[in-house]
């Protein structure tokens, strides 16, 4: 626990201290108690838990601890916005998921509505993962999802990445109900600092109607091998992972294998054949994973009951116009729209189901793609958004 700047002091510096790891961290606090308990033995008494050089670089004061633990407690400090919060293992507060993984964070930051940390369960929260670069049709299902299952009560989890990430937490936002926690984010740097830049916004939101986490000291950088490691948080807070769209090597596919080694579910929603950013998704069903159409799926999957009056989302979902649909038919907008289907198509290929001259098809995909209901992806594709 860190009631105490001497508390906080001694924790860093058993998180900071080389050579000593989480697992021999655990050992030593279960031999001597808190961290300040550990700076107080003799070498010879560490020696009879740790090695003779873990034990030597125990008893000598870190590189920049000092320094770090005056950062935290200003970070600590402020006096507005969001709830702040250092926990440790023991701390009443610890979100309970993640002790029952196998490698829970000796340390973990906290920032937002830090008053649902002593609340959170597993049964109330479902990791969303994916692609940082979904296909249009990708991105608004996870969005879509997202918001149909907050709005059933559910705390989506996810890792404020570009692409599925995002899109997740965004949709949660939309759907959750005023003083419901959204989403969490569950981030690979210091939370001094936003990645990617252009979530900054989007973290700010977050952290007044969810949570952010990390287990990473401020001033941590983006690091490339933090944000495989941090998926284990994320997967480990949930009681099932969605897997939205996910190419077959991808983070998201680790975040999958860590939740079913942690005992969780994991659910993949199926994609178009011929995209690369489903191909992940369709081994994981190849493999036993739940293959979900609806977000009713994915609460019967979990047992939970809809939200009164809520419609169940699904994949084929789209919004009424005024008129009727035999009148929609008749329009050029719904021919094409038809003709695209749900696949990622060519220019070419989409010419010969149309036959429609080269110029009227190019100025018609333009006014669709504008109009957000057509999406254009790699290779001079294109495909029908799910809101078309």
């Amino acid at each position: 626990m860190v009631d105490t700047p001497e508390e906080l002091g001694a924790w860093l510096r058993l998180v900071l201290t080389p050579g000593v790891g989480p697992e021999s961290a655990k050992r030593l606090l279960a031999a001597f108690g808190e961290p300040k308990a550990i700076f107080e033995q003799t070498e010879t008494a560490l020696c009879q838990v740790v090695s003779a050089n873990q034990a030597q670089a125990l008893c000598l004061m870190p590189e920049g601890c000092t320094t770090l633990k005056q950062d935290t407690l200003a970070w600590l400090e402020v006096g507005t916005g969001p709830g702040r919060r250092v926990l440790t293992l023991g701390d009443v507060d610890y979100p309970a998921p993640l002790l029952d993984i196998p490698d829970p964070p000796l340390m973990l930051y906290a920032m937002g509505q830090t008053a649902h940390l002593a609340k959170l369960r597993a049964q109330q929260a479902l990791a969303m993962v994916g692609s940082r670069n979904p296909t249009p049709q990708g991105a608004d299902n996870a969005r879509a999802f997202a918001s149909s299952l907050a709005a059933s009560g559910l705390t989506v989890v996810s890792g404020l990445a570009l692409g599925v990430d995002g899109a997740a937490h965004e949709g949660a936002l939309q759907g959750a109900a005023a003083g419901q926690l959204a989403t969490i984010a569950v981030v690979g740097t210091g939370l001094d600092r936003v990645y990617p830049r252009q979530h900054r916004d989007l973290a700010h939101r977050i952290a007044q109607n969810g949570l952010i986490l990390s287990e990473y000291l401020l001033g941590t950088p983006p690091l490339a091998p933090n944000f495989p490691r941090r998926n284990r948080l994320i997967s480990g807070l949930s009681q099932a992972t969605l897997v939205v769209e996910a190419a077959l090597a991808s983070g998201s596919l680790i975040t999958a294998k860590q939740a079913l080694e942690q005992g969780r579910d994991v659910m993949a929603i199926p994609g178009s054949i011929h995209a690369t950013q489903s191909k992940g998704c369709h081994a994981l069903i190849k493999q036993g994973a739940k293959l979900v159409e609806s977000a009713q799926d994915v609460l019967e999957e979990l047992r939970l009951p809809t939200a009164p009056m809520q419609t169940a989302l699904t994949l084929d979902d789209a919004p009424q116009t005024a008129r009727s649909r035999a009148e929609a038919d008749n329009d050029t907008e719904q021919a094409l729209l038809r003709a695209l289907g749900h696949d990622p198509v060519g220019l070419d290929a989409l010419q010969a189901r149309c036959g429609w001259p080269t110029a009227q098809l190019q100025a018609q995909l333009l006014e669709l793609e504008l109009m957000g209901q057509v999406g254009r992806l790699p290779g001079g594709l294109y495909q029908r958004v799910g809101s078309a």
